[in-house]
């Protein structure tokens, strides 16, 4: 099935560079170019409100998902597409989860990576074969790549579930990346070798 909604994880600040900002624009033209939709956190702060807004003013459909509690605390975005308030943070992942086809993380703190390890995590156990990409904005989630790299070589993670992270600087290229990934990984647990 061709993929038809974005689900986008990113930062509820929007960072101290001025790239994070053109970054996540230059995302919204590209969902707009390929006739995406945007699943993405409900907030109107940070990085998530900048992806929102300018997801709009291209013509965009926007669903937000955010949690009772944060609803509650005015940070929700009220002028989208679509709004689901949940009940949890759990809730929250698990419907934009549900909704997206494919899952992309812009720049942001522990809980763009919470949410973005979540589903790379299902992908790795075959619970969905979805694309899962960073955007590397300036060089943002080197170190994450790093970590990854260090899991590989030190036998964490086979070659191959590494590989499932889509990565590129450019939004364009990692939409158009997104759009053409086949998902071919070898089984999470394979049998002991026989001696």
């Amino acid at each position: 099935m061709a993929a038809k909604k974005v689900t986008v994880f990113c930062g509820s600040a929007r960072g101290n560079s001025p790239a994070f900002e053109k970054a996540t624009r230059d995302l919204a033209l590209c969902l707009r170019k390929h006739d995406l939709e945007l699943v993405y956190g409900g907030g109107h702060v940070g990085l998530m409100g900048v992806l929102a807004d300018a997801s709009l003013a291209a013509g965009v459909r926007v669903t937000g998902v955010i949690p009772q509690h944060l609803f509650e605390k005015e940070v929700a975005h009220t002028n989208l597409s679509d709004l689901i308030i949940v009940h949890s943070m759990h809730e929250r992942k698990m419907m934009m989860s549900e909704l997206g086809d494919v899952f992309l993380a812009l720049p942001g703190g522990f809980g763009t990576l919470d949410e973005f390890f979540e589903v790379l995590t299902w992908s790795q156990l075959g619970l969905h074969a979805k694309p899962c990409g960073l955007l590397n904005v300036d060089g943002y989630f080197d170190g994450v790549v790093d970590f990854m790299n260090n899991a590989v070589r030190y036998n964490f993670v086979p070659p191959s579930h590494r590989d499932m992270v889509l990565l590129e600087s450019d939004p364009d290229a990692l939409i158009d990346k997104a759009l053409n990934y086949t998902h071919k990984i070898e089984p999470k647990w394979t049998p002991p070798a026989k001696v």
